[in-house]
């Protein structure tokens, strides 16, 4: 431990002296809840805590008008469901940057606005519809003069890596380069901006804890992983995620591009089949996580380009659908008291021990694949279903219940809902209900029908009879 505590205090010590070389630290505000403080006590929070970058999930107006004249920066986002309206209309783009932008700003400082949000696994499909909105939301400001002054970028999640493991061996997904990865890349590059990742190590680690170093995961000492394609050693998990996007840009030649981490976080509270959830661990990542950012530096592959980061969340929020993790990956409670007390500053890395010590051994660290996606519990195999189980929706939600659980399920849950877009075996019948069905029980059963894993917040139930889906045929699992 007396090595440890030296070895932080001379990282502080060279922190101190060259913190403008340093990454940042921002967070994500989001308010699926119904007990959030105003927005004018959360700006506060926000200064109190020494935050002085934040990112919303749509323009709420009273939330940007509590951040004017607070000087914190602000990353706005224009919703998926305007990808549509935005990309086939430039009097749509216009109307929605007049209204949402320059109503607010330079009062509020809005630097950059995120198009969409994981677009790639949006069930929607709006896929097409991103690069033109960002195309015309670009426009937009240039007619105002504020294209120099406001970046565009878009989210994207480690599932639309086809590869990433090693991390030398990162590439895009084939069917998404040409119709979407190049152009929103190139437009990146044409316009100075930078690519927006959602990274979660807690995903790969819960889903694959027999074989990934908690350690590895949380940023704690560990004797770390030989890529064995560019012989670069990793102690993180997430250096590891990181550098298996940048090696998918450079097979594209785009080696140029800036990253930014625009999500990551840990959940304090999950299900008893969720495995890593709870508030050490969730401590010792973000904690971990922030004085790995403020104490300079980056991945092994982009070892000049310091990281900066947008923790997610700053609040818990108890109207997310999912598993309970879902509703607990904030920094506060709405009551504003921490769930656990970690550095967000400098100043305040001085006494971080980085987090509690595991207390039993793990296994040796060895990355698997880090995108999210994951399982076949969706797909189209035929048993007689003895003794299996299905999840299925209960259609008497109403659409916009089931809609909400279907964008966790295809999107943050992982589900593989490849089958049931257009032309797929699983489209039809082409019905929220026979979607949801397909997409939350790809979710149970990836979960392997632990209990909690078919709720999505009471939109779905088990049967032990497979249920009738045309021509598909629900997978009962393993």
């Amino acid at each position: 431990m007396t090595s440890f505590n030296y070895i932080t205090s001379f990282f502080l010590f060279l922190t101190i002296f060259s913190l403008s070389d340093a990454g940042f630290i921002g967070i994500n505000y989001g308010r699926i809840a119904n007990d959030l403080p105003s927005p004018t006590s959360v700006v506060q929070l926000l200064k109190t805590q020494g935050i002085n970058k934040v990112k919303l999930y749509d323009t709420e107006p009273t939330v940007l008008k509590a951040l004017s004249g607070s000087n914190i920066s602000v990353v706005v986002a224009l919703p998926n469901e305007l990808l549509s309206n935005a990309s086939q209309s430039q009097s749509f783009a216009n109307d929605w940057v007049k209204n949402n932008i320059l109503a607010y700003y330079p009062s509020t400082q809005i630097e950059t606005i995120a198009v969409g949000n994981e677009v790639f696994v949006d069930p929607n499909n709006t896929t097409m519809f991103l690069v033109p909105a960002m195309k015309n939301i670009h426009s937009a400001l240039v007619n105002s003069s504020l294209d120099s002054n406001i970046k565009i970028s878009s989210p994207i999640a480690l599932s639309c890596l086809a590869s990433s493991y090693p991390s030398s061996s990162g590439s895009f997904k084939p069917e998404l380069i040409q119709p979407v990865i190049t152009p929103m890349l190139d437009f990146l590059r044409s316009s100075g901006s930078y690519l927006m990742v959602n990274a979660y190590p807690y995903f790969a680690y819960e889903g694959n804890a027999d074989v990934i170093s908690l350690d590895y995961a949380l940023f704690r000492e560990n004797s770390g992983q030989v890529d064995s394609g560019n012989g670069l050693k990793y102690v993180s998990l997430m250096d590891a995620q990181l550098d298996a996007v940048y090696a998918a840009m450079s097979a594209l030649k785009y080696d140029d591009l800036k990253m930014v981490v625009s999500e990551t976080g840990w959940p304090s509270k999950g299900d008893e089949s969720e495995t890593g959830a709870g508030q050490d661990n969730a401590a010792a990542y973000n904690g971990n996580l922030v004085r790995r950012v403020l104490t300079g530096g980056g991945t092994p592959l982009r070892p000049k380009q310091d990281l900066e980061v947008y923790l997610f969340a700053l609040f818990n929020e108890n109207q997310k659908t999912g598993p309970t993790s879902e509703k607990n990956y904030g920094l506060f409670y709405p009551s504003e008291q921490k769930v656990y007390n970690i550095p967000l500053t400098v100043a305040g890395l001085a006494g971080w021990n980085g987090g509690k010590t595991q207390s039993t051994p793990t296994p040796s660290p060895s990355p698997s694949p880090v995108n999210n996606s994951g399982g076949d519990g969706g797909g189209t195999v035929s048993t007689s279903g003895v003794g299996h189980t299905w999840c299925v929706a209960n259609g008497k939600l109403g659409v916009k219940k089931l809609q909400t659980g279907l964008d966790y399920a295809c999107g943050e849950g992982g589900a593989d809902c490849s089958q049931i877009q257009p032309g797929a075996t699983c489209y039809d019948p082409n019905t929220i209900e026979a979607h949801a069905t397909f997409a939350f029980n790809s979710y149970y059963q990836k979960k392997n029908r632990a209990m909690g894993t078919c709720d999505f917040g009471g939109a779905a139930f088990v049967v032990t009879q497979a249920p009738k889906f045309g021509k598909c045929q629900l997978s009962p699992g393993n």
